[in-house]
């Protein structure tokens, strides 16, 4: 078993880099990887848990893009910290990410919701910030009863806290990453909200593009849902990745290896996303 697709507190789950991939050990996971949003600040913390452990490890990040006006992710492998093409990107995005920050607590303030920046880094535990951490701080004041409430109130797309962020084309961040000797796959397709048919179509667009994979097998998904995306993956001669999306106690429904007790997913495909890396 392993699972391609899990966050530590260097962006928005609740676990340090280390107890990630202790709980992928504990769980029987022969691999995992940090996928961690749009940083790679967690990677040399988690490959040594993971070399004294004795499981693999997949040095990687889940890259925020945009699709017309419509968000979406894409996961990066053998994304290893250092200097590259995807590396900058990536320092950049996390740059204007922390100015966002500032100005959605300010937004918050506005609108007479007492949180302080302060606040939301003492819960990051001083890593990346992002609105989980903003959404834990309502919930921890009482402002909300949970927090997807906090989403849905305050911090999600159209509310009065929200900002919007820099994202990239998805294109790009293939050839970035295709730059840094690493290869990518699109997160959790169907979360992109398109009908069947468009989602096809980008899909055939992506692997133009150079994509690796797409992420079929996912938490969030059907077993049917599954199926489906895997044989989009065969069309279109792509590798049908999977990981449980671990958020630590922010998603305490899904755990990892098997997120929502049902994923299962071989070492094969470790090797499948490793031959599709760029020759240098």
């Amino acid at each position: 078993m392993i699972d391609l697709h899990t966050h530590s507190r260097h962006s928005d789950g609740s676990d340090p880099a280390a107890e990630v991939v202790a709980r992928a050990a504990h769980a029987g996971c022969e691999w995992v990887a940090l996928t961690d949003h749009d940083r790679l600040d967690g990677i040399p913390e988690a490959k040594e848990a993971a070399r004294s452990l004795g499981i693999g490890f997949v040095a990687g990040c889940e890259i925020s893009c945009r699709l017309g006006s419509r968000g979406c992710h894409v996961l990066a492998y053998f994304a290893e910290p250092g200097d590259g093409p995807l590396q900058r990107e990536l320092a950049r995005v996390q740059a204007a990410r922390e100015e966002r920050n500032v100005a959605m607590i300010e937004r918050l303030a506005q609108g007479g919701i007492p949180i302080t920046y302060a606040e939301v880094l003492q819960e990051s535990g001083g890593g990346s910030t992002g609105r989980p951490h903003i959404a834990a701080i309502l919930l921890q004041k009482g402002i909300v009863g949970s927090l997807q409430e906090a989403f849905d109130r305050w911090i999600g797309e159209g509310r009065p806290g929200y900002v919007t962020t820099s994202r990239l084309d998805p294109a790009r961040a293939a050839r970035l990453a295709a730059g840094s000797n690493a290869v990518v796959s699109l997160a959790h397709p169907l979360r992109i909200g398109l009908p069947p048919a468009q989602l096809r179509s980008l899909v055939a667009e992506l692997a133009e593009a150079g994509f690796a994979g797409i992420e079929a097998y996912h938490s969030g998904c059907s077993p049917a849902e599954r199926e489906a995306l895997a044989g989009l993956a065969r069309e279109f001669d792509l590798v049908a990745t999977g990981g449980s999306d671990y958020h630590g106690h922010y998603k305490p429904e899904i755990s990892i290896g098997t997120g929502k007790g049902d994923l299962c997913l071989g070492v094969d495909v470790i090797e499948e996303l490793a031959a599709r890396r760029p020759r240098s």
